[in-house]
């Protein structure tokens, strides 16, 4: 019996018979093998080349240098960022409330998820967060292109972080990762004003509600005015930067554009910040914000409040602007002043108070800085019971004309507006 053996697979398998030998009695012949041809596979099929197996062993050695330079880079810039979290300057060391790191605020907004965006602008953007303690909070994450960006962020830090009054949002302290600046707050669950005064809100606010939410911003901006050892000029007073705590009482946040100065100095600027139809008329002239300026733009959230309208409302053309201001004082110049009032409201209110509040808002908002009242007068107006009588020479001031401070330049310093 004879035979050959072979692949049973789709391989395919070559035999090549050198010699051979067989009988067919039972006794086999002796091969000389002495004789056999030579035969050998060529060198292609069971071996490489001395160039390939160089190339091969070059391009290994390539291989593994750049997988170390990769992970020594990957941490040496980790090395270099944990570094850099950990330095602490000389102005953190000043104003020092509580210095959050990184990845705790990370950990309680779940890493910086768009789920917990409470919202976004020029700014930067916010997110809500939980501390380990339960607490809420809210994190600011500083918009921060330019060096203009970190001294907005020092000073709401200088300002905020030694300020103590219920009447402002509180701020738990900060964060610097780098260039990631970052701002923690209490967190307000009911948002900013202006989603209750412009907007569809799910509950309406009553009277009695905007009056103690004006009351409640009037008592804050005092404290910085006259309340604290130096002057603290907001310099961006609006409904949006009003936020509401859980029993709907108002207090002022956002310092990001705060100037602080001793009492007795007079301020000296060159650039005019704020939002369009929120700032007085002398700064697009003497580009110098003060307290005055302050008490115009809370005149304008006063207007904002009671009549349920934006302080510029632009129509399909400029013939269909309207200005917040001129309205209400074209009201107040016809003995109409309460026909401005925010039907919403449905006439639940006492209309010789409301007039009383529109004149107030009026006369926060006179052109000539020197005739607006001073911020503890306007306290005295809306704090009380019931609010009370204003003295007669505080609020007999108003007459048509003037400018309506909406914020247009007419010369003087840079201006960076916001809207």
């Amino acid at each position: 019996m004879w035979g050959f053996s072979a692949s049973k697979t789709t391989w395919i398998e070559a035999q090549r018979i050198l010699a051979w030998s067989f009988s067919d009695t039972g006794v086999v012949r002796d091969i000389n093998v002495t004789n056999l041809p030579v035969f050998s596979l060529p060198s292609s099929s069971n071996s490489l080349s001395a160039g390939a197996i160089a190339g091969i062993t070059i391009g290994c050695v390539v291989l593994l240098v750049i997988c170390v330079f990769v992970v020594s880079w990957y941490w040496y810039k980790k090395k270099l960022r944990a570094l850099e979290e950990d330095v602490i300057e000389d102005w953190e060391l000043e104003y020092w409330p509580h210095r959050f790191s990184y990845g705790e605020l990370s950990q309680a907004t779940n890493g910086f998820s768009m789920d917990q965006l409470l919202g976004s602008g020029g700014f930067g953007k916010v997110y809500r967060g939980t501390l380990p303690n339960n607490s809420e909070i809210a994190v600011k994450c500083v918009n921060h292109d330019s060096k203009q960006g970190l001294r907005e962020f020092m000073a709401e830090i200088s300002s905020m972080g030694r300020l103590q009054h219920k009447n402002l949002v509180q701020m738990r302290g900060w964060c610097r990762k780098a260039s990631e600046l970052m701002l923690v707050y209490d967190y307000m669950p009911n948002g900013s004003l202006d989603r209750y005064i412009f907007y569809k809100p799910k509950k309406l606010l009553n009277w009695q509600q905007r009056r103690q939410i004006l009351a409640d911003v009037a008592e804050g901006l005092n404290y910085l005015h006259h309340g604290w050892e130096k002057v603290v000029v907001h310099r961006d007073v609006k409904s949006s930067n009003i936020m509401l705590d859980s029993d709907m009482r108002g207090r002022l946040g956002d310092f990001g554009l705060a100037k602080l100065y001793s009492h007795n100095e007079v301020p000296n600027t060159t650039r005019v910040v704020g939002t369009l139809g929120y700032l007085a008329p002398e700064l697009a002239t003497m580009a110098i914000a003060t307290s005055a300026s302050d008490v115009y733009s809370f005149g304008v959230v006063i207007l904002e409040v009671v009549c349920g309208r934006k302080p510029v409302q632009m129509g399909a053309n400029e013939d269909e602007d309207s200005v917040l201001i001129d309205l209400v004082r074209d009201l107040y110049a016809k003995g109409k002043v309460v026909e401005a009032v925010d039907e919403r409201m449905k006439g639940e209110f006492v209309a010789e108070e409301m007039e009383l509040v529109l004149k107030l808002g009026l006369v926060c908002c006179h052109p000539d800085s020197q005739k607006r009242p001073s911020m503890r007068e306007v306290v005295a107006v809306l704090v009380g019971e019931d609010v009370a009588a204003a003295p007669a020479e505080l609020l007999n001031v108003m007459a048509t004309g003037g400018g309506v401070g909406d914020g247009s330049n007419h010369g003087g310093g840079e201006v960076a507006l916001t809207r």
